[in-house]
């Protein structure tokens, strides 16, 4: 019997068992030299209870910061198996101390793990305050949990913190993201932006919004997005809504304006696009894009022909400057053409989403009465928000049907419909002629240049033409281009830019954007001079280095490039 004590203490951890309880019962009393054995035995138990009980703490501490229910579960059970051993050691030492009142300890020993008393026994001594030393342990190691966790939690939201006001451009993070200002996301093909430098003089006192959202940085994110569903919203515009294909939220974060890169390959030739974003960012579960369908498109067509609802399409995100989040200004005037709507559903969305309380004042001119985007969107959007002005005039109309003005916009439109508009903020995106005009009439009524924002939108994406290769004779008054990586030449007419000449002969510039604001066609310029309408996505050091953007970059002469 007194050698099975050894293989009895090693069995004290376990659940106990229906013979363990008359075992104890029957215990004689011990030698020295066997009650020293039992005694090293029980120091081990404890000290391994001891490392159990650490150990499943630590991993319970990062299981919980990490939402892992599993791991939580594991060592939640390590914790208990930790208890167990540490009591049963414990228990070993009292029994040996206590000498002659050994069967009383098993006794209660027992009755506790059967839970068929408290642990607390009125006839044994206690530790300090009355209560058992396994007691103060157990709070001891409840407490260093609790602190952890505090700790944990607190260490946590100060970095979130930090990286909210890195992301945001915060003091000291360098960062002009959040506040940058405006560019110009392309809608349908490609978008030559217009966007003048300084902020306006107006508005010097912005009416109070919730925090700006930190976006994440420029086309930093890229992968697959799952179509989860299509909407016709006229005879030849589409709305795709975008959402994670593993079920969560949009793997990115973007301002009301800003732009998607779609990469596709319908004639097994890789082709990017960009388009914007016509969902408001305070949606987090998808986000859509709003594509007129043009005949000399390829990317366009190939959205509305050939992709259909749980397609996987390859996106890069998210780009553009182009962007409004009620911070800039007090009030905004947003005049759109066509399908150059989409940036300013984006901020309309965002801004009634957000219960802005400057005034909007959306403008927007159609070809015809059925091609008015989001028509019954808008609507509903003004019966609910007061601030929200609508305007909407269409060139040719149902008069019997259409309920409101017919022709193009005009300057007393604009001055009808936008009280004081001189002193306001307005962005205008459209098509080249409507953009032109706009501008004009808001120059005569005394609106200065740098309270525009500007997005040009051209209607149609530019045929690809046939290559033309540069065989030692540049035709008349045309300029040659040399791609000296590539070893190989082309025709560059002064309405092309590089970035086009270099797909016509097969020379791979990577891009994305293709309107002169993220600078990923960004080459070096080897021989030559070249004009670019946009260079935003240059700083100073790089047009040092002679670096150019092959997007944007036309010439009348001959030039070289790195590439």
């Amino acid at each position: 019997m007194r050698e099975g004590m050894g293989e009895m203490m090693k069995e004290m951890g376990k659940p106990p068992r229906k013979e363990l309880y008359p075992s104890l019962m029957e215990l004689p009393d011990l030698p020295p030299e066997k009650r020293a054995e039992v005694g090293q035995l029980a120091h081990e138990r404890m000290e391994a209870g001891t490392a159990l009980l650490s150990s499943g703490l630590e991993k319970l501490a990062r299981s919980t910061v990490e939402e892992d229910y599993a791991a939580m579960q594991e060592a939640t059970a390590q914790l208990r198996q930790g208890l167990a051993q540490f009591e049963s050691g414990l228990a070993a030492h009292r029994a040996l101390a206590e000498g002659n009142v050994t069967r009383d300890v098993a006794l209660q020993w027992f009755k506790r793990n059967m839970s068929l008393l408290p642990v607390v026994d009125v006839e044994t001594p206690h530790g300090i305050f009355g209560l058992s030393w396994f007691h103060y342990v157990t709070m001891f190691i409840l407490t260093a949990f609790a602190a952890t966790m505090i700790w944990m939690y607190f260490h946590k939201m100060q970095r979130a913190e930090a990286l909210l006001m890195k992301l945001a451009g915060g003091p000291g993070s360098g960062s002009d993201e959040a506040t940058a200002a405006p560019s110009s996301p392309p809608l349908s093909g490609r978008a030559l932006p217009v966007v003048p430098v300084n902020e306006p003089s107006v508005s010097p006192t912005p009416a109070p919004v919730h925090p700006a959202i930190a976006p994440s940085k420029s086309n930093s994110w890229s992968g697959p997005l799952r179509v989860a569903r299509i909407f016709q919203e006229t005879p030849h515009v589409k709305t795709f809504r975008l959402t994670d294909p593993s079920g969560g939220t949009v793997p990115f974060t973007y301002l009301p304006g800003q732009f998607l890169t779609f990469t596709v390959a319908p004639n097994g030739q890789s082709v990017k696009r960009s388009y914007t974003i016509a969902s408001a960012p305070t949606h987090r579960d998808a986000c859509e894009v709003t594509v007129r369908r043009e005949e000399q498109g390829v990317v366009s067509r190939y959205l509305h022909d050939r992709v259909r609802e749980g397609a996987l399409l390859q996106v890069t995100a998210p780009s553009g400057k182009f962007t409004f989040t009620g911070q800039e200004a007090d009030s905004i005037v947003l005049i759109a053409g066509g399908v150059g709507i989409t940036p300013f559903m984006s901020v309309t969305r965002y801004l009634t989403d957000r219960s802005w309380p400057g005034d909007i004042f959306l403008m927007y001119g159609c070809h015809r009465d059925n091609e008015v985007i989001f028509r019954e969107e808008l609507e509903y959007l003004q019966r609910r928000y007061a601030n929200l002005h609508l305007t909407i005039t269409a060139t040719y109309a149902d008069l019997s049907t259409w309920p409101y003005t017919t022709g193009h916009l005009t300057k007393e439109l604009l001055v009808q419909s936008v009280p004081e508009i001189a002193s306001r903020r307005v962005h205008l995106c459209g098509p080249p002629p409507m953009m032109d005009a706009v501008k004009g009439m808001l120059a005569e009524l005394g609106m200065s240049a740098e309270q525009i924002r500007t997005e040009t939108f051209i209607g149609k994406e530019r045929p690809q033409a046939p290559p033309a290769v540069f065989d030692g004779a540049a035709p008349a008054k045309l300029a040659v281009v040399t791609f000296a990586r590539s070893h190989k030449t082309a025709v560059l007419p002064p309405n092309k830019t590089i970035l086009e000449a270099s797909e016509d002969v097969g020379v791979n510039i990577d891009y994305s954007c293709r309107v002169g604001t993220c600078g990923t066609c960004k080459v070096k310029l080897l021989s030559g001079a070249v004009t670019m309408e946009v260079e935003d996505a240059l700083d100073p050091a790089e047009k040092t280095q002679n670096l150019i953007l092959a997007c944007q970059a036309k010439a009348t002469g001959d030039v070289a490039v790195d590439a």
